[in-house]
């Protein structure tokens, strides 16, 4: 890629960490929580509606609710990370089991990708993601400069 096509992305010590969970997956996210207390309690935490209201109820950490995923939740996180508001999703979700959001969730998944946020669908990758030592420390992402992108296509249309 040539000079300004990428941009650098920080994502600080304390990060922002989306926690979200599909029904049969809602309780061991509680449990994971309740395991990484002490290490997620230096960061903020937000989720989608019953997941937030669960895990804060049972564990006692923050975490700032948003709407449940069927009900747009799952955008409303996406649009935290196109924002750069959110830095990792920790996301327990049921391969086994039929959505009916599954689009939605797709797009979350997407723009993880396209921002080049970490995510975790299941307790092992989250457990080593949560005992990195990225997660006590500042880490510096390229990503696509995408003012750039849009203003190169916008010129050659």
């Amino acid at each position: 890629m040539f000079e300004n096509e990428k941009i650098n992305m920080v994502i600080a010590r304390q990060k922002n960490i989306a926690l979200i969970a599909h029904d049969s997956k809602k309780h061991d996210m509680i449990e994971w929580c309740k395991k990484n207390k002490t290490i997620l309690e230096g960061h903020f935490l937000c989720g989608t509606g019953t997941t937030a209201r669960m895990v804060a109820e049972e564990t006692g950490l923050p975490v700032r609710g948003y709407n449940s995923g069927p009900l747009g939740g799952d955008q409303q996180i996406g649009a935290r990370i196109v924002d750069g508001k959110i830095d990792l999703v920790i996301f327990f979700s049921d391969p086994l089991a039929a959505q009916p959001h599954d689009p939605d969730v797709k797009a979350l998944l997407r723009i993880a990708q396209v921002y080049d946020i970490p995510i975790a669908n299941n307790r092992a990758t989250a457990d080593f993601i949560i005992t990195s030592s990225y997660m006590s420390a500042e880490y510096v992402h390229d990503i696509i400069n995408f003012r750039k992108n849009i203003e190169d296509r916008a010129n050659t249309l």
